[in-house]
């Protein structure tokens, strides 16, 4: 089963249940799938498991900055909310690695590149990134690359 169909039967699941907040999530969730498929033009075969995960982190990302912007303004009803999403939709991502092995990846891409300065952050960020695709948060990664790198 993919990752599209376990999400539809998972939103079919809490409409039976009646488990508003998980329902209209995954609605939302399926909403912006569907509108990836039309922006790459793959309205026939659909989206493959890493691109409907790359939604998805783009989703969890949203709801990261909302809960942000919700926390400063003091509507922590609304964070709350956020979280929840949050939590929803974690579920359907890879498990996270860990600080250690995040850091692991970026001095062996260090390594690898011969990156010695802060002036190339960015190359070490893009191939780490690439390596660690959906497993770690993109923030993290940026922060340990910049200890490794003064």
């Amino acid at each position: 089963m993919s990752l599209k169909q376990k999400i539809f039967e998972d939103m079919k699941q809490a409409m039976k249940a009646g488990d508003a907040s998980k329902r209209d999530t995954l609605r939302m969730l399926d909403s912006m799938i569907k509108n990836a498929e039309i922006d790459k033009m793959k309205k026939e075969e659909g989206l493959s498991d890493s691109e409907v995960r790359e939604v998805i982190a783009r989703a969890i990302k949203q709801r990261k900055d909302s809960v942000a912007q919700y926390g400063a303004g003091g509507r922590t009803d609304l964070a709350e909310k956020e979280k929840k999403e949050i939590e929803i939709l974690s579920v359907y991502m890879p498990a996270q690695l860990s600080e250690d092995k995040i850091r692991e990846a970026v001095k062996e891409t260090i390594a690898q590149t011969g990156a010695s300065g802060k002036a190339e952050i960015g190359k070490v960020m893009g191939s780490v990134m690439s390596k660690l695709k959906g497993q770690a948060d993109g923030n993290a990664v940026r922060k340990i690359v910049e200890e490794e790198l003064q």
